[in-house]
């Protein structure tokens, strides 16, 4: 019995469907597609839609609802719709409903890469049209078929009522006649000058800034936070761009500069970036006021002058009889925050670089930078990034332990150093003056160490040697300028040799300190970067001199740098190879 009452059930639902005055009605599909082949020479399609054969039902069920309307007229003619046309008029390779293609043209077809298209699948009936090549025949041709396919879906599309639903519709372009109408259907349109920043909830106010926070400023005429225009989203500067909390920042963008108005545009003004001031924390009354540090003014041939009055300067407008200039333009910012470890702004400094405008510039570039700073704390100078800069100093350190981090000292000169000389010539007096090893510099030093009487050699030989050493002679050295002590797989060992004489029982003094330091040109051939590689310190000794009433020992000390980058050699790119397949009878009638 269940199985009576529920195709009945269904039956009586589709019933309702159909009858109502709804857009989609859904019909039970349980017809066949009827299938329509068309003649393999001809290209147009005569379809003869085939009936569905009449399913038999037994006494007492109903008979289904016939249709209450004729289907949808398809909008697009499947047989003219061809995806794979690309080439105006040109046969598309491969493309069997390319009306462009001709006999000739499918009879080298390897295959179809368009083989079916139809048009909306949610309707209940649809036409589809089938492409495929008769490979076999000779010569091979396209076969085409245009058939009825039936929707299997039980909720397809039987009638649709909306017809514009069938087709994407132009939007109407607003113009001077339509505008008021388009005004009145959308509703209308508000423009506001507030700060898109959601406004303060009633929740807990926040105490400190914390990463990526807008820092805020006080006064409502430009905004509450502190601006920094950035090129956004093409070259020229948006000036919306919040500074945030800990993100140092550096941006270069373009501004159109209309000479005659150079004087009330704010973002040419000094005013504009040293008037606002900063919150201490978010939302609170204490203020930081922005002082100016440095100001500095480029002249028109480019020459940089300092400013010593920090005076605010306005843009002025200048007639020289010729030309027209505007002096007193900002050229570039430069915010320095100095904050606390509990996420608050101690200080506030600006420098400024002002200039002189032509009126023949119609676009001034600018320059904006914003640089925080943990009060308490010095930034740590580096020898290069990533790469060693000729002229700066080694850094090297220590590892105390094996697996532990790299120490090194405050002293950024005094991290690897040799003996400095002096026009004395005395190692005694010169004691503890030391020059630091600065990468590419070829240095060779040293001193005249003068005995008298009767010195124990041992006692002798490590004075010597502390004075070739230093007091701090390194463990390793950055292979890199900017290789951070965490990081020890960015460092190389000190490799060091001692050579001695081969006099046996004879006390040996050194006497001479050889430092080598190998380094290799790394990263890319246009910008290179300079990467030491292997560094050796080889100590020299010799045997102790003859005693006598005075003796005089020459110690030395020379630093080597040698490039060991291998010749750079031009790449080139392999030459495409060609993987062409010829169709099945390309050579036909010769082959």
């Amino acid at each position: 019995m269940g199985s009576r009452v529920l195709p009945s059930l269904l039956l009586v639902l589709l019933n309702a469907c159909t009858s109502s005055s709804t857009q989609v009605v859904a019909t039970p599909a349980a017809a066949t597609p009827a299938v329509t082949k068309e003649d393999l020479s001809s290209t147009k399609a005569t379809p003869t839609t085939l009936r569905p054969s009449q399913s038999p039902r037994t006494p007492g069920t109903p008979r289904a609802p016939e249709r209450s309307g004729p289907g949808p007229t398809p909008v697009t003619d499947v047989a003219a719709l061809c995806v794979c046309d690309l080439l105006p008029a040109q046969c598309d390779v491969n493309c069997c409903c390319d009306p462009d293609c001709t006999p000739a043209d499918f009879s080298v077809f390897s295959a179809c890469s368009v083989s079916v298209v139809t048009g909306d699948r949610q309707f209940c009936s649809q036409k589809a049209a089938f492409y495929s090549m008769n490979l076999t025949a000779d010569p091979p041709h396209r076969d085409f078929k245009l058939v009825d396919q039936i929707n299997p879906s039980v909720f397809c599309i039987h009638i649709s009522n909306y017809k514009p639903a069938l087709s994407f519709a132009n939007p109407e372009v607003p113009d001077e006649n339509n505008f008021d109408r388009l005004m009145q259907t959308s509703g209308g349109f508000t423009l506001s000058t507030e700060s898109t920043v959601p406004a303060a909830s009633d929740g807990p106010q926040p105490t400190k800034y914390e990463y990526g926070a807008p820092l805020q400023t006080t006064g409502t005429s430009s905004g509450s936070f502190l601006k920094l225009p950035s090129p956004f989203p093409s070259s020229l500067c948006a000036d919306q761009n919040p500074a945030a909390f800990l993100v140092s920042q550096a941006f270069e963008c373009s501004r159109r500069v209309d000479i005659d108005q150079c004087e009330g545009m704010e973002a040419l003004s000094m005013a504009h970036y040293s008037s606002p001031a900063i919150l201490r924390v978010p939302n609170s009354t204490t203020q930081v006021s922005i002082k100016v540090q440095s100001v500095m003014y480029r002249s028109l041939n480019h020459t940089l002058t300092q400013l010593e009055d920090h005076d605010v300067l306005r843009p002025s407008l200048v007639n020289t009889g010729q030309d027209r200039l505007c002096s007193n333009v900002v050229l570039q910012v430069k915010y320095t925050l100095l904050y606390t470890a509990t996420g608050q702004i101690q200080e506030a400094g600006l420098s400024l670089l002002l200039g002189t405008l032509s009126s023949a510039v119609s676009l001034l570039q600018q320059k904006f930078e914003i640089h925080l700073i943990q009060h308490g704390t010095e930034p740590v100078p580096l020898s290069g990034s990533p790469g060693y800069r000729v002229g700066l100093p080694l850094t090297a350190g220590f590892q105390p332990q094996k697996g532990s981090g790299i120490i090194q000292t405050m002293n950024r000169q005094g991290q690897f150093t040799i003996l400095r000389s002096t026009g004395e010539q005395d190692c005694l007096a010169n004691k503890g003056l030391r020059t630091p090893v600065l990468f590419g510099y070829n240095v060779q030093s040293g001193c005249q160490l003068r005995l008298t009487g009767t010195i124990p050699c041992g006692l002798l030989a490590q004075k010597m040697q502390d004075l070739l050493r230093g007091q701090a002679f390194p463990d390793y050295v950055a292979a890199f300028g900017n290789s951070r002590a965490q990081d020890v797989q960015d460092w190389v060992p000190v490799h060091f040799v001692t050579y001695s004489s081969n006099m046996k029982g004879s006390c040996q003094l050194p006497v001479a300190l050889g430092i080598e330091v190998k380094w290799t040109k790394y990263g890319s051939l246009l910008n290179p970067q300079a990467r030491i590689v292997n560094v050796t310190a080889q100590l020299i000794s010799i045997t102790e001199p003859l005693p006598g009433p005075e003796r005089t020992i020459v110690i030395s000390t020379v630093v080597t740098f040698v490039d060991v980058s291998a010749p750079a050699e031009a790449g080139f790119r392999a030459p495409p190879t060609i993987n062409a397949r010829l169709p099945f009878s390309f050579f036909f009638p010769f082959v």
